[in-house]
């Protein structure tokens, strides 16, 4: 390729709008240009990574078994109906009408379209397992797109799915899709971790994230600090305190606390910390009727595990004003378990804590020197709380750590949620119908390229691992025009590399050396190799990784080229 005759529009300034590196350098290479908010073009440049980081999915995806296919990127919502997803999905789900007024989707997934066609080409056990697969543009509808192809609207994905007899075949199936995808990351180069998730809108009853370590990740993982336990927060366990329960001290004390409301208000004018005041939540429960929620005062909620609790509606509604009136005769700030009549479900470290301080159910009065089994009853308990870092690992080793991570794949254990719903069925070996099992796969292929740049960037742009790079190998002749010992050589060596498979470009559009180096290292070529007179009358060119501080000159040979490379 010659870059005379592959357009690239690089830009020195920063673009105001982009807020992180990775969109802020997509832009600066001209790897993508902005079309509406959360939709983007993929200029030339940026498509080659593209392509790069497809051919490595597919390749891992067709190792391991998997078969590749194509659907459609408009569904009809009866689809979506059937399943009785139309409405969980919310407003990410772009919904549009025909010119006959028929009712369709944008699809930011597969399962409802890949399940109807098992349903109607799967017919025996002795078609499954199947694992299909497709790498196609998705659609949601993100209330605040931003961060360029980190979160934007429109989007490319691998989404796979595969179909089993039984629970012994989907879990091999989702460990052959586990391992797969760790070697797509390994082979794009990236750091990255596996940590337990929450099943969300997809559903199933186990999920785990592929996650890119970066600064400028959404989400917050928790790490073990000597093993290898990794979650998402909001799916992080959290295990009972080891310790036992302090004895009561004094007796319980009611304290007036005019206009102390907060867990800091309250801290600071009783002078204890806030790990020994008790928060009191009210929430509605699952039959309707409010139910209390109680965490240790520095802890906070994790809205996800308490929606799961069979005694609390789904999802989570925090309690009126007027409700928590009701039940506690007394505002939000001051109210407190003792002497309540509702259904009580406290976090386990707020079991664990003696000589607390909790509202008194009284406007402007807590309590003090409170004690569970002396003041009021042990209720029930739960791990309602969002992780905090220094915590014990869930998995014995260490303690827990938070860290920035970008979510790159996901992979879900479906079950029967719409095979059931979509009344799938094929014959077992005794000819009855049985209903297969799902399990669900997906890796951000767009959203990789970005994930990729986040982590291996400089002051002076992008430093592609090799694998990604839209180019290996540059070459860069020095005033062409008047040195036909430079034309020369730089064209044998172009062809000898492309000879060799090597991925090369040449830089021939005539700009100053300073312009075209910078230019080189921006987009993040891995290998660049200068050839100028100065160097063939010594018998050297010039070379330089992109991540070198300084160039080294090397023999004038197609051999010497190679092994620098390699």
């Amino acid at each position: 390729m010659r870059l005379s005759q592959f357009p690239i529009f690089t830009t020195k300034e920063t673009p105001a709008d982009a807020e992180i590196v990775s969109h802020q350098l997509m832009l600066r290479t001209g790897m993508i240009r902005r079309v509406a908010a959360g939709l983007y073009s993929w200029m030339p440049l940026g498509l080659r990574v593209l392509h790069k980081v497809s051919t490595i999915v597919r390749e891992e995806m067709n190792r391991a078994g998997c078969v590749e296919m194509l659907m459609p990127s408009i569904q009809p919502v009866e689809l979506w109906q059937e399943s009785g997803r139309i409405n969980a999905y919310g407003r990410e789900l772009l919904r549009i009408q025909d010119r006959h007024d028929r009712d369709f989707c944008y699809g930011p997934t597969h399962e409802e379209v890949v399940t109807s066609h098992f349903r109607q080409e799967f017919h025996s056990y002795r078609q499954l397992p199947i694992n299909l697969y497709q790498i196609q543009t998705k659609f949601r509808d993100e209330i605040r797109p931003r961060f360029g192809v980190m979160r934007a609207r429109e989007f490319l994905m691998k989404d796979g799915y595969s179909f089993h007899m039984d629970e012994a075949g989907l879990d091999e199936g989702y460990q052959r899709m586990r391992s797969a995808y760790s070697r797509v990351f390994e082979r794009c180069g990236l750091e990255y971790r596996i940590v337990v998730a929450d099943a969300g809108q997809i559903g199933g009853s186990g999920s785990e994230e592929f996650h890119v370590l970066a600064e400028a990740g959404e989400d917050l993982l928790a790490v073990s600090s000597e093993g290898s336990y990794a979650a998402n927060v909001e799916a992080a366990v959290c295990s009972a305190p080891a310790a036992s329960r302090s004895a009561p001290g004094a007796a319980m004390e009611k304290v007036e606390t005019p206009t102390q409301k907060t867990i800091a208000e309250l801290s600071d004018f009783l002078g204890v910390a806030p790990s020994q005041c008790l928060k009191t939540l009210l929430v509605v429960g699952s039959d309707g009727h409010p139910v209390v929620l109680l965490l240790r005062g520095d802890h906070e909620l994790n809205e996800i595990k308490a929606e799961k609790h069979p005694l609390i509606a789904e999802p989570l509604q925090m309690a009126s004003d007027a409700q928590i009136e009701q039940v506690f005769g007394a505002p939000a700030g001051f109210i407190g378990p003792v002497g309540i009549n509702a259904p009580i479900v406290a976090d386990h470290a707020a079991l664990a804590m003696a000589d607390f301080v909790c509202g008194a159910n009284q406007n402007g009065w807590h309590l003090q020197q409170v004690n569970w089994e002396r003041d009021l009853p042990l209720p029930q308990a739960a791990d309602l709380r969002i992780i905090a870092a220094g915590d014990p690992s869930p998995d014995g080793k260490g303690t827990v750590s938070l860290v920035r991570g970008i979510e790159v794949g996901h992979i879900f254990k479906l079950g029967d949620k719409y095979s059931k719903a979509m009344n799938v069925t094929v014959l077992d070996e005794g000819g009855k119908s049985h209903t297969p099992i799902m399990g669900t796969y997906g890796i951000g292929v767009s959203r990789i390229v970005g994930a990729a740049i986040e982590q291996h960037n400089d002051d002076k742009g992008i430093c592609w691992p090799t694998p990604l790079a839209p180019f290996t190998l540059a070459l860069l002749p020095i005033n062409p025009g008047k040195s036909e010992r430079v034309r020369e050589t730089t064209e044998q060596l172009y062809t000898a590399l492309l000879e060799r498979g090597i991925d090369v470009v040449i830089d021939d559009r005539g700009l100053r050396p300073g312009v075209m180096f910078a230019d080189i290292e921006l987009i993040g070529i891995p290998h660049r190799v200068v050839i100028g007179d100065r160097g063939l009358e010594a018998g050297t060119l010039e070379y330089k990784a992109r991540r070198d501080a300084e160039s080294r000159d090397i023999d004038n040979s197609l051999e010497a080229i190679l092994d620098a490379i390699s």
